[in-house]
């Protein structure tokens, strides 16, 4: 294991690198989080080149940043990628279809299935939920139909 801590500004240059494969004018900005987590922010004209169909170039480039990370470090960095708040709103869209869909399947008394997620994904729902007494979450299903169900507790 290796004693030494990343900052920010090298994860600011392994992502520079890294985009400037994708798109050159990327503006990158990373700050280390109270919890020790490094937050990349991306600001850029072609967002959809980096976030990909159903975000899954913005999952590559968040693995790809870790991987590196544990590679400089020899620990797991948790790193977490936005690119022109479209996780932000990604999050905060998944947070309201979590409580909705419990407030559902507590009225009506019956399990309710999500759409398929990342595990990203299906890990906010689960935070959302884990402090309701009223409905229980669990995963289902495999690979890329791996889905969140929510159930009356």
């Amino acid at each position: 294991m290796n004693d030494k801590k990343i900052t920010p500004e090298e994860i600011k240059k392994i992502a520079r690198d890294l985009l400037a494969k994708i798109d050159a004018g990327a503006e990158v900005t990373v700050n280390a989080s109270d919890a020790g987590a490094m937050e990349v922010e991306i600001k850029t004209n072609d967002a959809a080149a980096i976030i990909g169909p159903n975000g899954e170039t913005l999952q590559a480039l968040r693995h790809l940043l870790r991987v590196m990370a544990r590679k400089i470090t020899g620990e797991t960095v948790f790193i977490d990628v936005d690119v022109n708040g479209y996780l932000k709103k990604r999050k905060d869209y998944l947070r309201q279809l979590a409580l909705s869909t419990a407030d559902d399947a507590a009225l009506k008394n019956k399990e309710i299935s999500l759409p398929p997620m990342n595990s990203y994904e299906r890990r906010i729902v689960h935070m959302e939920l884990s402090a309701r007494r009223d409905v229980a979450t669990e995963s289902r299903g495999c690979d890329a139909d791996r889905r969140v169900v929510v159930k009356p507790a």
